[in-house]
């Protein structure tokens, strides 16, 4: 794999993470699993036209967790010389060591571990070969459609053609070891609308494994572009009690709400408002949630996750019906359940869409909100309570009538999941959570 313009082979990883668990067991750990990673990659911004940013980025490096007993140590280094590899076990096993014994640490079940025979060919590394200047050009011809839009594009924040790929291998002495390498590639746009007060910022991008699988340049420019646009003329309006739309970039972020909310660390720690809701009604019926670990060029795919645990298809939730947390080996023995496959995080969630893309939804809605934009943080896991700042477009009889700029969107989450209406069929494949626009039936919207 050094030919992809890595430093290290497979094999050099491979190697380097066999002879850390055999020193580690040699000095006294009862149980090591180790991670070896090296990465790189390249962006370059334009704004405006003139080249801005050009930066390189290359890593690497070892992650070592040893367990004397049901004592852990971790420790870490970007230094793959022998000698600083055998001084990282020494200080994983002296932090062991001097740690309170866990009864819930220790690797998980060997029956439970990815086999490397059966580990299936994800198609997730796909090497960009373009030069710096390419990547320059693809950018300005981001910018250069996001200015042809409209006279009234005034100023930009810059186009990005980004370029990723890394590779890792994974390794414990329960006799798992597996790793593959994986690309990630991206364009995007931010330009500005307008002048003086009445200006209006927007973007978009796209981001895939596969480079031939981008939208286009000028797609990304021109959408940027017309986002900006739509804009101009914000106004504020009145609090209000309305139905929402969360367009699907945004959708995503309230599926990842969920799955913080189920997670096993969440769970064990009794911060989240769906504690013991398993076989329970979490969302409305109209809402089915699957996992799908092994989707080829995904960016959620993967075989096994951190505990090095094999990934498999499962359905979350049925009907609004949670079917299974997010657990990894160790949350879930704190709960006194069987992890989940989940160390790591969620794999490639799709929430099953309706009929309607984005423009069915606002005629459904008639009328109320459409959110494309949110800001600040202001989720409280414990309670549910949701209230973020927001802006986007307000609509009459079906159709978007103007935009909409500093507002409150406020409810609580349980409710929320609940009071799902409808969800579109206009996901977007650029990240591990696929999820179309949702429309809740009832929002605060807290105004002028």
């Amino acid at each position: 794999m050094s030919d992809q313009g890595f430093s290290f082979s497979q094999a050099h990883l491979r190697e380097i993470a066999t002879d850390i668990l055999k020193y580690a067991r040699k000095h006294g750990a009862s149980a090591c699993e180790t991670d070896v990673s090296e990465g790189f990659g390249q962006s370059v911004g334009v704004r405006k036209g003139e080249v801005e940013t050009i930066e390189y980025n290359r890593d690497k490096g070892v992650g070592v967790t040893v367990y004397v007993g049901q004592q852990r140590g971790y420790a870490s280094t970007s230094d793959f010389s022998k000698k600083a590899l055998k001084a990282t076990v020494e200080a994983a096993l002296s932090i062991a060591r001097f740690t309170a014994p866990d009864p819930c640490a220790g690797l998980a079940d060997a029956a439970l571990m990815a086999r490397e025979k059966d580990l299936p060919d994800l198609d997730l590394f796909h090497p960009w070969a373009i030069d710096v200047n390419e990547a320059i050009g693809l950018a300005r011809r981001c910018e250069d459609a996001a200015f042809a839009v409209d006279a009234k594009i005034t100023n930009s924040e810059g186009a990005n053609t980004s370029i990723q790929q890394s590779h890792f291998v994974s390794a414990n002495s329960q006799g798992f070891i597996g790793g593959y390498a994986t690309t990630r590639h991206g364009l995007s746009c931010s330009v500005i609308a307008g002048e003086g007060d009445g200006m209006q910022r927007e973007y978009w991008y796209d981001s895939r494994r596969d480079p031939a699988d981008l939208a286009s340049p000028e797609e990304i420019g021109r959408l940027a572009g017309e986002r900006a646009l739509a804009r101009l003329g914000a106004k504020k309006i009145r609090t209000c009690e309305v139905p929402v739309i969360f367009e699907a970039p945004l959708a995503v972020a309230l599926i990842g709400n969920f799955v913080q909310a189920v997670s096993g660390g969440a769970l064990y720690r009794k911060s989240s408002f769906l504690l013991d809701s398993l076989g329970q009604q979490v969302f409305s019926p109209v809402v089915s949630i699957a996992e799908r670990p092994h989707l080829k060029k995904a960016f959620g795919s993967s075989p096994f996750d951190s505990d090095g645990v094999a990934t498999r298809d499962r359905e979350v939730v049925t009907d609004g019906v949670l079917n299974g947390y997010f657990l990894s080996t160790y949350s879930a023995r704190k709960l006194g359940m069987q992890t989940t496959g989940n160390a790591g995080g969620s794999h490639n969630l799709i929430v099953k869409p309706g009929d309607k893309d984005l423009a069915g939804l606002i005629r459904q809605m008639d009328r109320g909100l459409l959110v494309t934009e949110l800001l600040g943080h202001g989720v409280n896991y414990v309670t549910g309570d949701y209230s973020r700042g927001a802006a986007g477009f307000w609509v009459e009889k079906g159709k978007i009538k103007y935009a909409v700029e500093e507002i409150t969107i406020a409810g609580n989450l349980r409710d929320m999941f609940r009071s799902i209406v409808a969800i579109g069929n206009d996901a977007l494949p650029r990240g591990a959570k696929h999820c179309g626009s949702i429309l809740i039936e009832r929002m605060k919207v807290a105004g002028r």
